[in-house]
């Protein structure tokens, strides 16, 4: 049976682990000082999930147990061949492919001549002032990652940083476009001016038949 594809958090504990051998625990603490929480959710609980999967695929095998004083005991895993080769044509994959994916903010943009000109305004005025600390924390956590991690491992945090800047730029230049006129609502779609239409009861198609 074929293994299953995998996973961005199955990718990241591969990751790791063409480096070197580690226990789950070094894994959650070198993807948090990364920063790999920008392309998956980082949690001990779905990444044990990972490695267990990992090790039932054999991608990945046990070299050691260790204890420390009263800490619980902490298995270190390895990569093995078989879990490279899935890594690599996984890697190629993702890295050569234009997946096929949806944005919640494209369906907000969608519904914006729905929504009216004032209301629709508001939100994306409220997006830039997210987008504006966000691009303003991630400032800070490129300058320590300049410092402190080698540019390779952290290739993926400048593309997350430069979709940042292009989203607030492209989202400023739409809020110019709107607030200057120069992008038209086409008028007969106001939420005040959108009419529910009446719903036929049962007992009115009854008293109709009825007469």
């Amino acid at each position: 049976m074929a293994s299953p594809k995998l996973t961005p958090m199955a990718m990241a504990v591969l990751e790791l682990l063409h480096e070197r051998p580690m226990h789950p625990y070094e894994m959650t603490q070198l993807m948090r000082d990364r920063h790999l929480d920008n392309r998956v959710a980082v949690k001990a609980g779905s990444l044990y999930h990972t490695v267990d999967r990992l090790l039932a695929a054999g991608h990945i095998k046990i070299v050691e147990t260790q204890r420390a004083g009263r800490r619980p005991e902490r298995t270190v895993y390895a990569l093995t061949e078989q879990g490279r080769d899935a890594f690599v044509d996984r890697a190629k994959t993702m890295l050569g492919t234009i997946a096929n994916e949806h944005p919640e903010f494209l369906s907000g943009l969608g519904a914006m001549d729905d929504l009216g000109r004032e209301a629709a305004l508001e939100q994306l005025q409220m997006r830039l002032l997210h987008l504006e600390a966000k691009a303003a924390a991630q400032e800070v956590i490129t300058r320590r990652l300049v410092d402190e991690v080698p540019a390779i491992h952290w290739v993926d945090w400048r593309y997350t940083t430069a979709q940042v800047r292009f989203e607030l730029e492209w989202t400023r230049q739409l809020v110019d476009d709107i607030t200057s006129g120069r992008l038209d609502w086409t008028g007969d779609c106001h939420p005040d001016r959108l009419h529910a239409v009446p719903v036929e009861s049962t007992e009115d198609r009854s008293d109709d038949r009825a007469s």
